[in-house]
Formats: C-alpha cells, sequence, structure tokens
C-alpha cells in the first residue's frame, strides 16, 4: 500500500517551481525520511530545490539496499551530518552493517559526506571522472556548502573514494547482484547508475530527474547525455526508478522530464541560432510547457544561455 502510494505520488506533485519548499522531516536533518521504494530497497527523498539552509543540502535522493549480508548505501549525502543522520535511519531499519557507500557523482551532495562513513570504516566507491571532478573542485565546493549549510556542515571534511571503476564494478552481496554502471556522459562527470537486474530496479543518479528542472552545467555536454540515454540508459527498460532528484517513478516519466527537456530545449536553441539569434536573446527562448518543473525559476534562463553556448559552434 505504501509503495503504490508513491509512485502515484510522482504523478500528482503540485505544480509549483520555487526553491521555497518546506521540510518534511523537521525532527531530522535529512529533508525526509526514509520509504521503502520496493521490498530492501530504501530513499531518503531530497527537497526538488536548490541546496538550502532549510535542507541542509538534502535536496537529492539518499538510498541504500538492505542485503542480506549488508547494507550499501548510494551517496554520501552532502555534509557529515547528514551522513549520520542517515546512518541513524538504516539503523532503525536493519542491524546489518553498512559495508559499502556509492558516490554517484562528483558533487558535494554526493561526496562531502565521505567523511562520515570514512570514519565508521566504510569503503566508498565512485567513477574514476567523479573523483577528478571533486579533486579538482573540492575547496570550492565544501565552502559552497559551509555557506549555506552553516552549523549543519560542522563534522565535515574532504574525503576521496576510497575505490575506483571505469565501466563496471558487479557486487553479489547477501541476496542481491549490483551492478554499478558507467553508461556515458550525462549530466556530469563519472555520473554512476546502480542497476539491480533481478529486481528490474535503476537507481539512476543524475542521468534521470522527475519534478524538478535539471541545471545544466557549462561543461555538460547535452547532445552526448541523449546519445547515453538512448544507447545505454533506456535499453535496459528498468520498472523502477529512484532518479538522482525527485521521488521514485518509472521509465516514462523520467523520459518526459528528462529527455523531453532537454531535446526540447536544444530544438529551440537551434531554430534561434539558425535565425541568427544572439545569445541576449537566447535567454528567452519559450521554455512555458516546463514551468510545472521546481526550480523552473531557478535554472530555465541560465540553461537557454549555457545550451546556446553549447550548440554555437556543434
Amino acid at each position: 500500500m505504501i509503495r503504490t502510494a508513491i509512485f502515484a505520488a510522482c504523478f500528482a506533485m503540485p505544480a509549483f517551481a520555487s526553491e521555497d519548499i518546506a521540510d518534511k522531516y523537521p525532527q531530522s536533518v535529512l529533508y525526509d525520511k526514509p520509504i521503502e521504494v520496493i521490498p530492501n530497497v530504501w530513499s531518503a527523498i531530497g527537497a526538488t530545490a536548490p541546496p538550502t539552509y532549510e535542507n541542509a543540502g538534502h535536496n537529492n535522493n539518499l538510498s541504500f539496499l538492505v542485503t542480506g549480508d549488508g547494507v550499501v548505501v548510494i551517496n554520501g549525502g552532502a555534509n557529515y551530518k547528514l551522513a549520520q543522520a542517515l546512518h541513524a535511519e538504516i539503523k532503525q531499519v536493519t542491524d546489518q552493517p553498512v559495508k559499502l557507500v556509492i558516490n554517484e557523482n562528483g558533487q558535494g551532495h554526493a561526496m562531502l559526506g565521505n567523511s562520515y562513513w570514512l570514519a565508521q570504516g566504510v569503503d566508498i566507491l565512485a567513477h574514476v571522472d567523479a573523483v577528478h571532478e571533486f579533486e579538482e573542485r573540492e575547496a570550492q565546493i565544501l565552502a559552497g556548502m559551509q555557506r549555506y549549510a552553516r552549523e549543519n556542515s560542522e563534522g565535515t571534511e574532504l574525503v576521496r573514494p576510497t575505490m575506483t571503476f571505469e565501466d563496471t564494478h558487479v557486487i553479489d552481496m547477501g541476496d542481491m547482484h549490483i551492478e554499478v554502471l558507467y553508461l556515458g556522459p550525462a549530466h556530469g562527470a563519472g555520473d554512476t547508475q546502480v542497476w539491480l537486474p533481478d529486481l528490474s530496479m535503476m537507481i539512476a543518479g543524475d542521468i534521470a530527474f522527475n519534478g524538478r528542472m535539471t541545471p545544466i552545467f557549462t561543461d555538460t555536454c547535452t547532445s552526448c547525455w541523449i546519445e547515453t540515454w538512448e544507447t545505454g540508459f533506456a535499453p535496459l527498460n528498468p520498472t523502477y526508478i529512484i532518479p538522482g532528484h525527485g521521488y521514485p517513478t518509472n521509465l516514462a516519466q523520467v523520459t518526459h522530464h528528462t529527455m523531453g527537456y532537454l531535446k526540447d530545449l536544444r530544438t529551440k536553441i537551434g531554430a534561434h541560432l539558425d535565425n541568427g539569434g544572439t545569445l541576449d536573446d537566447a535567454y528567452y527562448v519559450d521554455q512555458s510547457n516546463w514551468e510545472f518543473l521546481d526550480t523552473f525559476n531557478e535554472l530555465a534562463t541560465k540553461n537557454a544561455g549555457t545550451v546556446f553556448a553549447e550548440m554555437e559552434f556543434e
């Protein structure tokens, strides 16, 4: 019953796009309490908003797998206190120890909580490109988190993953066969997917968004992202998806909210370029059909300019 309600909720989200989204779990530094999406696959769903003091940086999904012989955590969290809070929730679910943490990319909300997990003696796995991105920007990432999180940043130190992989890392633990995948360039460097083929469950990371507009970085290759989706991600045809941001859902929903948006924006920017349009005017291409996505107000204009710069010399 609970899981049915979870999947139904993702199609009935309120149509507003603002970072002013109330905390759902005020007694914890977590934005929301973990839910069991399917048996033994849990996720604490983050705010569909930018990182703020109110959400302590919990604006992505922090997931964990209860395998029968240990727990695998997906995402270190945005700071030490978020990782600690997630661990407290895991202990309420199972007495199995956490044996591995997987960082889904090199961003702060995936890696800054690593200091907590390493202190517990837990190995941390990430793609080599994600580690390189974190190494290049770690001081900046930490400083940014400290500004918005304030006292919630206490205890956080820069800790890089202890293990890396390049293409696929397979884990057989307890009752679960887990495939940690790098399918190709997507939202950011080293974007990682955790695939549970026996359960048809994909913990997608930032290749997939639901109910929230994706930020497009200056080093994001949107054409590469689309190709990775169409040649690597979609053919796996998962029944269940926990996206990097937004509620658990299905392939059709994240295809619409992620690929639909990227393809539509590229089409409009392409037409703008064909008509001799400038960067100044590109910011105002019509994206009103995506206004229902959270963070539309914060990201739509920026995304248009970034895609213009990307496509101008394609």
